[in-house]
């Protein structure tokens, strides 16, 4: 395939850079591997209708009002009086089968509302990595992988999975890539792959997850493709692709 002819995958570090790369991409993926889009993924896996992301606790709490359920996580831990956080175990209860339910994290749920405006908004972990990267190949549109980060800052983890998926598309033959900061993402995500766990347990969100006492957590987000589901941002809700 000619050069003019591919389309391009590129990473954004953090939801703060993304007026840099806005409007470039029909399509963003939106990736929070600790824990938010991980815990989106397992709960369309269990059988979840919807999901709404808002960005503020105020909107959930006026969400919580009306009776919805509603997870809210602030710094790794849950909004008191809400039903859940954002671990992925919360989602595997019966109780949320067949529920619309309202999501605000720290990080993913300002990332997916950020990028509400593109084409197409689809939600990756390293929990449906697999699944997105093959979905991916077929779409023939430019690619962002938007990673959540922590608080507007970098994080590794959802670089290396930004990576995954960068180094995945790139070997395909069909895109390219000319950003720093996908390549970057790509030679992080060949030096973790064949030790995820160990590569990321110095990493910051790790570390605070762990003394938060979340190592189960930690170990279920980072062990890829447990799904093959790829929740996808349709009118300000998420739902199953």
């Amino acid at each position: 395939m000619n050069t003019e002819s591919r389309r391009n995958v590129e990473v954004c570090f953090t939801p703060g850079e993304y007026e840099y790369f806005k409007g470039e991409y029909e399509i963003i993926v939106v990736i929070d591997v600790l824990r938010a889009t991980s815990a989106i993924c397992v709960a369309f896996d269990n059988g979840v209708k919807s999901m709404i992301p808002v960005s503020t606790i105020e909107e959930a709490r006026e969400y919580k009002e009306k009776g919805y359920l509603v997870g809210a996580e602030r710094k790794g831990q849950i909004v008191e009086g809400f039903d859940f956080g954002n671990s992925p175990y919360s989602y595997m209860k019966e109780e949320v089968q067949g529920q619309e339910i309202v999501l605000t994290t720290t990080n993913g749920t300002k990332a997916l509302n950020i990028a509400k405006d593109a084409e197409t908004v689809i939600v990756a972990s390293l929990l449906n990595l697999d699944a997105v990267c093959k979905w991916l190949e077929n779409q023939d549109k430019n690619i962002l992988c938007l990673c959540s980060g922590w608080q507007d800052k970098f994080n590794l983890e959802d670089t290396v999975c930004a990576g995954a998926i960068s180094e995945y598309l790139l070997g395909t033959g069909m895109f390219t890539s000319s950003e720093d900061s996908s390549i970057a993402a790509k030679y992080l995500y060949l030096s973790a792959w064949l030790n995820p766990l160990g590569y990321l347990k110095s990493s910051s969100h790790r570390r605070r997850l762990k003394n938060l006492n979340l190592n189960e957590d930690i170990k279920y987000c980072l062990t890829p493709n447990q799904t093959t589901v790829i929740p996808i941002l349709k009118n300000g809700k998420l739902v199953k692709l």
